[in-house]
């Protein structure tokens, strides 16, 4: 029986090196008690970082499995990285971004406090919001059966995003006025694919401006008007196919 894109995949720090293994930690809880791996089940087990086991369950115990571990492959990380400027947005649609963007391929997800954006991180809110997002994307890699878990750095203040820009191979700010469109734009095969999202009262003409004169395009993605949830997505499968991605 061949394998198939159905069996659950767990993520773990480091790959087994030997033909048994022990799935165990919260990942090993979640096999046995929520997914309710059986013996003789076929298990993926990635490593986030190109790696990844195919395994079977020798055996179940209520908070790990023991594997007998098969073949291992290794996918290059993509090139160019795509990575995101996701301006801070309120309630749950951040997170829904996340989601979108890593089942999409995102590569890079920078957490970004626009001048627009209603929610606020501060303090120990930002250290759980910057946690919350990368669960999310850990949870989504999974569903989506990647092997690269997509980086969630820390909140980033629009120095840190022009800089993001300056040392981008190419950078794109998404706005509905645009001109130009994104699929006019040349783009790299190495390097760095920046977006920039702003929030949604939209990135004020000041940032506009400072991001342009930092190297950025600004381009439209469509005559529709996307959220910000759905804003970085679109662009990711919009340039995935030009990328040799899909």
């Amino acid at each position: 029986m061949g394998r198939s894109l159905s069996d659950p995949v767990f993520l773990v720090d480091v790959l087994p090196d030997g033909d048994i293994a022990v799935l165990d930690g919260d990942e090993g809880r979640h096999a046995a008690r929520v997914r309710r791996i059986r013996a003789g089940e076929r298990i993926d087990l990635t490593d986030g970082s190109g790696g990844l086991a195919q395994c079977t369950a020798r055996s179940v115990r209520t908070d790990a499995v023991e594997l007998d571990v098969g073949e291992r492959r290794y996918d290059p990380p993509p090139a160019p990285r795509l990575v995101v400027i996701q301006a801070l947005a309120k309630g749950d649609r951040g997170e829904l971004a996340v989601e979108l963007m890593t089942e999409l391929g995102v590569d890079e997800i920078v957490p970004w406090s626009a001048e627009r954006s209603i929610a606020t991180w501060r303090g120990e809110r930002a250290a759980k919001s910057v946690q919350r997002w990368r669960s999310t994307a850990r949870a989504a890699t999974k569903q989506s059966r990647r092997t690269w878990l997509p980086e969630v750095t820390s909140l980033a203040d629009t120095g840190t995003v022009l800089d993001r820009i300056g040392s981008a191979s190419v950078a794109i700010v998404l706005h509905e006025t645009a001109t130009l469109a994104l699929a006019t734009v040349a783009l790299p095969f190495d390097g760095e694919l920046l977006f920039v999202v702003g929030p949604e009262g939209g990135i004020t003409a000041d940032e506009i401006g400072d991001f342009t004169a930092a190297g950025a395009h600004t381009c439209r993605l469509g005559p529709a008007v996307l959220r910000t949830s759905a804003a970085g997505a679109a662009a990711i499968a919009a340039v995935a196919g030009h990328l040799g991605r899909w």
